[in-house]
């Protein structure tokens, strides 16, 4: 992932130091298990540890050296292991076979990067919710097809997305337990070479659950889950950044981005404040969703394993949770900043005349008496006068004039149903459905 969609934190979990750590601390906590059961000397647990607690530091260009010679990570990793600890480090990795080593690291990488997800999704909800609570009976119109339809309060928008990305979370929540999985069962997962208590102690040291059943490679429906949910997680990211680039649009300027001093939006026209970050965020979603395939891909693997599925791993697994990082942590600030306008939005709820009624006053029609078909042609033909004009005239003053609506409404009850305020009477039920 290239530095400018990355964050520090998430990028050292990808980073070959903290991949050979975790290497590393599964295969001496499988020696130590070893040791236990009398399989290998308990001096040979106690040399990889002894050697470990003076913090070295992992050569990285040695061990790529290595590989350069043996075309094979695992066996670079052993051989430069063997290097520093002596004679006692050949009894590592007993049993195994190379992709206990890399599965598991796998996990544990994904876990990792999950509990950093995890506290993006807390800031940005935490974020979403104040500006809700913000305005929560702040008027705005509702559109459907891009056209007004009814009103709504922006605080709803809000609500609205926080409810998404609160099952987002627990979506992933799920996701962190099926991907936290270890195992440790030797080539084509039979344990013929190692006993299964190895695994669960491996388990329980890292954190994770047992593999009920792996070949040679933890079974790839798992991981398609888990990249799936950062896809579907993605999207919701896109829907509200869509939302914030239609509502800056200057046409309709209802919100938009926070605009810094010094910021520039255009090398040609002085005056443009565009919304970048949320254009940026449309793009990095599309990015997060690529990755989904790939790992859909990965589950038909040969018999009990092939290599298939490597190559997309080493890329998807960085890219995808560096982006989606990288994604949350913009988006969160942009709810931060958001620069909202509560007057462009009452202007422009006003802005055709009141149609946005319409519905009030077919019901009225209706329950006076008048067939629905009736009612609604009475209100459309109306209707039409006024989006015809643009909004120049009034809907409320038409339907007064209208003698089959005067017939069977006052001027006082139609004047009723364009009282703003009757759309926001269950607000408080939606608030409490959503924030309790």
């Amino acid at each position: 992932m290239i530095p400018r969609y990355s964050r520090p934190d998430m990028v050292k979990i990808w980073e070959p130091e903290n991949r050979f750590r975790i290497w590393f601390e599964i295969e001496a906590h499988a020696t130590d298990a070893l040791a236990e059961r009398g399989v290998v000397p308990a001096s040979a647990a106690q040399a990889l540890w002894t050697w470990w607690n003076t913090n070295p530091t992992i050569d990285v260009a040695a061990i790529d050296a290595i590989e350069a010679v043996t075309k094979h990570d695992v066996i670079a990793f052993l051989t430069w292991v063997a290097e520093q600890v002596g004679d006692e480090a050949r009894f590592m990795h007993q049993g195994m076979t190379s992709s206990d080593v890399l599965d598991t690291c796998l996990a544990v990488q994904l876990t990792q990067a999950t509990d950093l997800l995890l506290a993006d999704m807390d800031a940005l909800l935490a974020a979403i919710k104040t500006r809700a609570m913000e305005h929560k009976f702040t008027p705005t119109i509702g559109r459907s097809h891009g056209i007004h339809a009814e009103p709504v309060t922006f605080g709803m928008k809000l609500a609205q997305a926080y409810a998404e990305f609160a099952r987002g979370r627990e979506r992933l929540v799920a996701a962190r337990a099926e991907i936290a999985t270890c195992a440790i069962s030797g080539a084509v997962g039979t344990f013929a070479n190692i006993d299964p208590e190895v695994e669960a102690h491996v388990a329980a040291k890292l954190g994770l659950a047992v593999e009920p059943v792996s070949t040679q490679v933890i079974p790839r429906d798992r991981h398609a889950m888990y990249f799936a949910t950062l896809g579907v997680i993605a999207s919701s990211i896109e829907r509200l950044a869509t939302e914030v680039r239609h509502l800056q649009r200057t046409e309709v300027l209802e919100a938009e981005e926070y605009f810094s001093p010094g910021q520039k939006g255009s090398s040609a026209m002085p005056h443009k404040r565009n919304p970048v970050l949320t254009e940026n965020l449309t793009g990095l979603a599309r990015m997060v969703r690529g990755y989904v395939t790939p790992a859909l891909e990965n589950v038909a693997l040969w018999h009990e394993r092939d290599i298939s599925h490597s190559s997309v791993e080493r890329y998807i697994g960085p890219d995808a949770t560096i982006t989606l990082d990288f994604a949350l942590g913009r988006l969160t600030g942009v709810i931060d900043k958001l620069l909202i306008y509560p007057e462009r939005m009452q202007k422009n709820l006003d802005r055709m005349g009141g149609l946005v009624h319409s519905q009030r006053v077919l019901l009225a029609l209706t329950q006076a008496g008048i067939s629905r078909e009736d009612s609604y042609h009475i209100v459309q033909r109306n209707a039409m006068k006024v989006w015809e004009s643009d909004g120049a005239e009034s809907l409320m003053e038409l339907l007064k004039a209208d003698p089959d609506v005067a017939a069977k409404m006052t001027a006082s009850e139609i004047e009723d149903r364009f009282n703003l305020d009757y759309h926001f009477k269950h607000i408080d039920t939606i608030f409490d459905r959503v924030f309790s």
